[in-house]
């Protein structure tokens, strides 16, 4: 019996040991993007993966039980791509990445940042269309696409975003009309400025929006 239990509580052990941390996970997203992206200054130069928790490291900030929260790279001379990767930060609330050389997709995965507060990304060469699994985040305040290369419509789930207050999308090439429901009502024309190919906000009850064309 005695040599059972030992046997067992050995296995409990192992499998502890090999099951992943939040800190591994987590870690090996953040790294996945350092991988994708040039860092001529080296700013990433701390994301080891050698070391276990990334609350060590330069731009992450972590919470109390060490689940990073905010990655702080503005304006970090950055190129290259955002990677899937990301949306595996559960508690991340902020994501600075503006004034960089990112370019590619937004990718869709960062729906999945459910304690995101501010997702800024202007300023760079995003292309490809908004992702209309933004609109899953409903803790979302600030949502700053402008300054990129990003085409398409402009998603109609995003109206759902309760909590949003800063909506700023212009300057890219969007197309079609503009949404004027939900928490889009109390935006202005700034928001999108400098898109030639919208048609300007819908008309409630006049303008329909054709949800099964293409202005890609």
């Amino acid at each position: 019996m005695a040599i059972c239990l030992l046997f067992h509580l050995a296995l409990l052990m192992l499998s502890s040991s090999l099951a992943p941390t939040h800190a591994n996970l987590e870690g090996e997203a953040l790294y996945a993007l350092r991988r994708a992206v040039k860092d001529p200054d080296g700013v990433l130069e701390s994301w080891d993966p050698t070391l276990v928790d990334p609350c060590t490291w330069f731009h992450v900030t972590c919470d109390g039980d060490n689940r990073v929260t905010r990655l702080d790279l503005g304006n970090a001379k950055l190129s290259g791509s955002l990677v899937p990767e990301l949306g595996k930060l559960e508690r991340l609330q902020y994501l600075e990445l503006y004034m960089n050389h990112l370019e590619g997709p937004i990718p869709k995965e960062l729906g999945g940042l459910k304690s995101l507060v501010s997702l800024d990304l202007y300023r760079n060469n995003h292309t490809g269309s908004i992702p209309a699994s933004l609109s899953k985040l409903s803790n979302l305040k600030f949502l700053r696409l402008n300054g990129n290369r990003l085409s398409g419509r402009i998603p109609r789930e995003l109206t759902k975003l309760g909590n949003l207050k800063i909506l700023d999308v212009s300057n890219n090439d969007l197309c079609g009309t503009i949404p004027t429901s939900g928490s889009f009502s109390k935006f202005s024309e700034e928001s999108y400025v400098n898109n030639p190919r919208l048609e300007g906000p819908e008309l409630m009850g006049f303008v329909r929006y054709d949800t099964g064309g293409s202005c890609d």
